[in-house]
């Protein structure tokens, strides 16, 4: 488990592929018409404390082959694919706590025999759009019938976020949403531009991801098939 770096906490449930540097129009998350001017002459920036939830590239599907060296089309064993991703978020306390909750459906190619099939995957906390803060394995055991092809398992893990840390300073907030009348000096200075507040807003962004586990020949396998 790698150490938690900010206070973010996950129960129950890590990365396997890299997440990208949010844009800058993406960092105020839930705002509705970021950096454009309301009635006021202010900044529409509205944000939730609620990390976004995501698959990253290339980790929402993974291939289990036999033998395990082959990656030929006709050594494929088992295939699952990770869909039905979902998200309730409680922020009304000094904790923002997200439950995510997804399916993993999996096919396999030899149904003789009764099988289970244990399939890792991670549900992780990044701030900034590159930091994991936390992160946790879980596993999903897909059971196949005899003579089934198909099967199918609900999955779930809970990030929890210090509300402190999601929350942005009122003097950043004050930045972002200060009035300004068009034609002015600076209207037309985008307040993300100012490292200050750029770097602020980063810290204060969150995302839980979930996907499967893989190992360094599964990712590759995925990006490059």
């Amino acid at each position: 488990m790698n150490k938690v770096r900010a206070p973010v906490t996950l129960r129950k449930s890590t990365i396997a592929a890299p997440v990208f540097l949010l844009s800058a129009l993406s960092l105020l998350a839930g705002c509705k018409t970021t950096g454009d001017f309301d009635e006021t002459g202010g900044i529409t920036a509205i944000r939730s404390a609620c990390p976004s939830v995501a698959v990253p590239a290339h980790t929402g599907d993974i291939t289990l082959f036999d033998p395990v060296t082959s990656r030929d089309s006709s050594a494929i064993d088992v295939t699952a694919v990770l869909t039905n991703v979902r998200s309730t978020c409680d922020d009304t306390g000094a904790d923002v706590v997200t439950t995510v909750t997804f399916s993993v459906e999996g096919r396999r190619v030899r149904t003789e025999a009764a099988r289970d099939v244990t399939l890792p995957y991670f549900v992780t906390v990044v701030q900034g759009g590159n930091a994991v803060v936390a992160k946790r394995i879980g596993r999903s055991v897909l059971h196949f019938d005899a003579g089934q092809a198909r099967a199918v398992v609900q999955g779930t893990g809970t990030a929890t976020v210090s509300r402190a840390a999601a929350t942005l300073p009122d003097d950043v907030r004050k930045k972002l949403t200060e009035k300004r009348k068009a034609g002015g000096d600076d209207a037309a200075v985008d307040p993300l531009s100012r490292p200050e507040v750029r770097q602020a807003v980063l810290r204060a962004t969150f995302e839980a991801l979930v996907g499967f586990q893989l190992t360094d020949d599964q990712l590759k396998y995925n990006a490059t098939r």
